[in-house]
C-alpha cells in the first residue's frame, strides 16, 4: 500500500460525498423553502415601506483646488510659482482646518442654523423620552447648553470634509432635509475657509511689517556708525584706496615692478645691440646692421665711397695705379672707409651708454621697489583691520537690504486683497434635485438579498450540524435502561425524540466495569441507534473518522454488519470494509489495492438507491488481507481521513491473533446479535473485549427481546 493510493483514495471518496452532500443539502433546501421565501418577502416589503417613509436627505458638494497663489505683486522680489506646492500632509492640514470649530462657528451664523428645528435641539419642545432620559442622568436639557453648541453637534454629523485621492482637490459636503440650504451650507464653508485664509495671511504681514518697521531704524543708525569708522580708520593709517580698490601703496609697489622691468628690458635690449654690432664690426659687416645702415652720416659717407669708386674705375681706364690721380681717389677712398668705422664706432659707443644709463635706472628701481616694499609690509596690519571693519559694515548694510525688502513685501501683502487665500474654489455647490438619503433601490435590493442570503445559510448550516452530530462520537444520548450493578451516573438519558416508545432503543451494561453494553437496530429510527453508538464510541484522533470493527454473529440471520452501515450511511458518509466472507465474484478488492495492482476508485463499490460505500476482501481473499496488517493500517488511515464512520467487517470466529491489529486501533467493537440471549453473540463480545480497550457493544434487531441479564464471563481462550 502507497501514499499515493491513500491520496487517490480520499480524492475518490471526497468527490462522491460531496456529491451526495450537495443533493441532501439542495432536498433540504427545498423542504424547508418557505423559511427562505417568508424572510425574504417580508424583508423586501418592509425595505420598500422603511425607504418610502424616511425622510429625504439632499447633499451638496463643493470643491476647492489648494494652490500657491503669491504672485510678483503679492511678494516683491519673489517670482510667481517660487513657492512649493502644497504635499499630502498639507492638504490634510487644510482639510483640519476646514473642519475646526472656529471656522464652524463663523459658518453656523452666516448659514443661519441656530433655530432650525433640524439642527437645534432646543427649538420645540422637548419630548418625553428625551425628558425621562434627563431625568435618569442619561443625558442633558437642550436649555443647558448654548444654541451654537447645541447647532454644532449636528453640524458634524452632517459635514464631511476629505482630499480627492491622488490630487490636491478638497471636497466639502453637507447634508439637509433642505435642498438649497444643503447647496448653500457647503459654498458658505467653503468662502469662510478662503476668507480665513486671507486673514491669516493678512495678519502674519501685519505682524511682520509692525516688527520689522521698530528694527530698521535702529539697524539703519548702526550701519551710518560702522561706515563712519571704516572712513576714519582709512584717513588715519593712509590707506586710500586706488584704482581696482586697491591701496595707495599696493598700487605703487606695482607701478615700481612695472617700471624695473621695463628699465631691465631696455638695458638688455642696448647690451644685446653694442654686442651685435661690435662683431658686425670685426667681421666687415658694418653696413648690415639697421641702427648704422640708418644713420644719415653713414649714409651719405656710402654714397660719397660709391660715387668715389666710380670715378676710381673711370679714371682706370686711361691712368694707370701709380697715376697720381689714381692715388689722389685712393686716398680720399680710404679717408671715406675711416669715417665709416668711425660712425659704426659712435653707434656702439651711444648704445653702450645707453645700457649703462639702463643699468643705472634699474638700481635706482631696485631701490625704489625695495623701499615701497617695506612700507607695504608694515600697512599689512592696518589693512587687517580695516578690513575687519569693512566686513561689518557691510553685514550690517546686507542686513539692513533684507529687512529693508522684507518690509516692503509685508506691506504689500497687508494691503486689502493683496494677499489671495491659497485655494480657490473650482466647483461651487448647486441645489440638488435627487435625495443622498435613502438610496431607494439599493437599499431595498440588499436587504432582500441579505435576508435572502442569512436564511439560506441558516438552512444549510442547520443541515450540516445534524448531519454532523449524528456521525460524530459524543452526540446526544438516548435513552437506555440500566441493569444490575450499574453506576449512578449512568443513569436513564432524556430521550431526544419525545414521541419514541422507550423500548425502540436499549443498551444496557453486561460487566460491572461497563465496557460491554448493548443497543437496539431500529433502522425506522436511526437517530436513537446513531446516538447509543456514539455514546459507546472512544474519540478518535483529531481530523480522522471513528473506526468500529463489527463481527457477525454466526448463526444469526437478523442482523448483519451491512444492516448497521446501511443505517450509518443515512445520515453520514460511511464505508463498509467487508472482510468477513472470500466471496468476490472476480471483482478487485481490498486485497488488490494492498499488491498495487488497483487504487481506492477501482475497488470502492455502491449499489443503486443506496449511499452506502463498500470494499469487498478481493479475488485473494480475506486471508491475503489480514496476513498484512502495516498496509492495512494505512489503507485504513486514508479511509478515516476520508469518511466520517469506517466499518470493518469480520467473522466470529477469526482468529484472535488475526484481528488484533484491527481491534486495537478501533474506536469501538460491535457484535451483531440478532436476538437477546444469543450464546455465540456473547462469547464473541468477550472475546473481543480481551482484544481492544474500547467498548464492545451488542447490536440487538429491533424485534429482539427484552434486556439481558448480567451474566458471568465463561472461561474461554482467545482464538478458540
Amino acid at each position: 500500500m502507497t501514499a499515493q493510493a491513500g491520496i487517490d483514495a480520499r480524492g475518490a471518496g471526497e468527490a462522491r460525498s460531496d456529491m451526495l452532500d450537495l443533493s441532501a443539502l439542495w432536498a433540504a433546501i427545498k423542504r424547508r423553502k418557505f423559511w427562505i421565501i417568508a424572510p425574504t418577502v417580508a424583508a423586501l416589503g418592509l425595505s420598500f415601506v422603511a425607504v418610502n417613509i424616511v425622510t429625504p436627505r439632499y447633499t451638496g458638494e463643493a470643491k476647492l483646488l489648494l494652490e500657491s497663489r503669491g504672485g510678483f505683486y503679492t511678494l516683491p522680489g519673489q517670482a510667481s510659482g517660487d513657492s512649493g506646492q502644497f504635499d499630502s500632509e498639507a492638504v490634510q492640514s487644510q482639510v483640519q482646518i476646514i473642519m475646526s470649530r472656529d471656522l464652524a462657528r463663523e459658518a453656523v451664523k452666516r448659514i443661519g442654523l441656530v433655530g432650525n428645528a433640524e439642527f437645534d435641539s432646543g427649538v420645540g419642545a422637548v419630548s418625553a423620552v428625551r425628558k425621562l432620559a434627563v431625568m435618569i442622568g442619561l443625558g442633558g436639557h437642550p436649555a443647558d447648553r448654548s444654541p451654537e453648541e447645541r447647532v454644532l453637534e449636528k453640524y458634524y454629523d452632517r459635514l464631511l470634509v476629505f482630499p480627492v485621492a491622488r490630487s490636491r482637490i478638497v471636497s466639502i459636503e453637507f447634508t439637509s432635509r433642505d435642498a438649497a440650504l444643503a447647496a448653500k451650507a457647503a459654498n458658505t464653508i467653503a468662502e469662510t475657509y478662503l476668507e480665513f485664509q486671507e486673514a491669516a495671511k493678512q495678519e502674519n504681514a501685519r505682524s511682520a511689517s509692525n516688527w520689522l518697521s521698530t528694527t530698521i531704524e535702529p539697524l539703519r543708525k548702526r550701519v551710518a556708525e560702522a561706515e563712519a569708522r571704516v572712513e576714519d580708520f582709512r584717513s588715519r593709517n593712509g590707506l586710500f584706496a586706488g584704482p581696482n580698490n586697491t591701496t595707495i601703496t599696493s598700487q605703487q609697489l606695482t607701478d615700481l615692478s612695472t617700471q624695473l622691468s621695463g628699465a631691465r628690458s631696455q638695458q638688455a635690449e642696448a647690451q644685446a645691440k653694442a654686442g651685435l654690432i661690435r662683431d658686425a664690426i670685426k667681421q666687415g659687416r658694418t653696413f648690415e646692421i639697421p641702427d648704422v645702415a640708418n644713420n644719415d652720416l653713414v649714409r651719405r659717407l656710402i654714397e660719397q665711397r660709391v660715387n668715389l669708386r666710380a670715378q676710381i674705375a673711370a679714371e682706370s681706364r686711361s691712368l694707370l695705379p701709380e697715376h697720381p690721380r689714381i692715388k689722389e681717389l685712393n686716398a680720399q677712398l680710404f679717408d671715406l672707409e675711416g669715417q665709416l668705422r668711425a660712425a659704426a664706432e659712435r653707434t656702439v659707443r651711444t648704445l653702450e651708454n645707453e645700457a649703462k644709463i639702463a643699468g643705472q635706472r634699474v638700481e635706482s628701481f631696485q631701490a625704489a621697489l625695495d623701499g615701497q616694499k617695506k612700507n607695504v609690509s608694515s600697512a599689512n596690519d592696518s589693512e587687517v583691520q580695516l578690513r575687519a571693519l569693512e566686513r561689518e559694515a557691510r553685514t550690517l548694510r546686507e542686513q539692513l537690504e533684507q529687512y529693508m525688502q522684507r518690509y516692503r513685501e509685508a506691506v504689500a501683502r497687508d494691503t486689502m486683497n493683496a494677499a489671495p487665500a491659497d485655494a480657490r474654489i473650482i466647483s461651487r455647490a448647486v441645489e440638488p434635485t435627487e435625495a443622498s438619503f435613502p438610496k431607494k433601490l439599493p437599499v431595498v435590493l440588499v436587504s432582500t438579498l441579505a435576508t435572502f442570503l442569512i436564511a439560506l445559510a441558516t438552512i444549510v448550516t442547520r443541515e450540516l450540524l445534524n448531519g454532523q452530530s449524528r456521525s460524530l462520537p459524543g452526540a446526544p444520548r438516548g435513552p437506555r435502561w440500566v441493569s444490575a450493578g450499574a453506576t449512578e451516573d449512568e443513569t436513564e438519558a432524556p430521550d431526544p425524540v419525545p414521541d419514541a416508545p422507550r423500548h425502540a432503543c436499549v443498551a444496557g451494561l453486561l460487566t460491572h466495569a461497563g465496557k460491554l453494553g448493548q443497543t437496539r437496530l431500529d433502522l425506522d429510527r436511526p437517530e436513537l441507534t446513531l446516538a447509543e453508538i456514539a455514546e459507546r464510541t472512544r474519540e478518535p484522533v483529531r481530523g480522522m473518522a471513528p473506526l468500529a470493527l463489527v463481527l457477525d454473529g454466526a448463526g444469526d440471520e437478523a442482523a448483519r454488519p451491512r444492516d448497521l452501515a446501511e443505517l450509518l450511511a443515512q445520515r453520514c458518509r460511511c464505508v463498509l470494509v467487508d472482510l468477513s466472507s472470500d466471496h468476490a465474484g472476480g471483482e478487485a478488492g481490498f486485497s488488490e489495492l494492498l499488491a498495487g495492482e488497483a487504487l481506492f476508485s477501482d475497488i470502492i463499490m455502491r449499489a443503486p438507491g443506496s449511499r452506502l460505500h463498500r470494499i469487498g476482501a478481493g479475488r485473494a481473499g480475506r486471508d491475503a488481507v489480514l496476513a498484512a496488517p502495516d498496509l492495512v493500517d494505512v489503507a485504513l488511515d486514508a479511509l478515516c481521513e476520508t469518511y466520517d464512520w469506517v466499518l470493518v467487517a469480520a467473522a466470529s470466529n477469526d482468529d484472535g491473533m488475526v484481528l488484533a491489529p484491527i481491534a486495537r486501533r478501533a474506536q469501538a467493537g460491535l457484535v451483531m446479535s440478532g436476538r437477546v440471549g444469543n450464546g455465540h453473540a456473547l462469547e464473541t463480545a468477550y472475546r473481543l473485549s480481551e482484544l481492544t480497550e474500547a467498548p464492545v457493544t451488542l447490536i440487538l434487531d429491533a424485534e429482539g427481546g427484552g434486556p439481558t441479564p448480567p451474566v458471568s464471563r465463561p472461561e474461554m481462550t482467545v482464538g478458540a
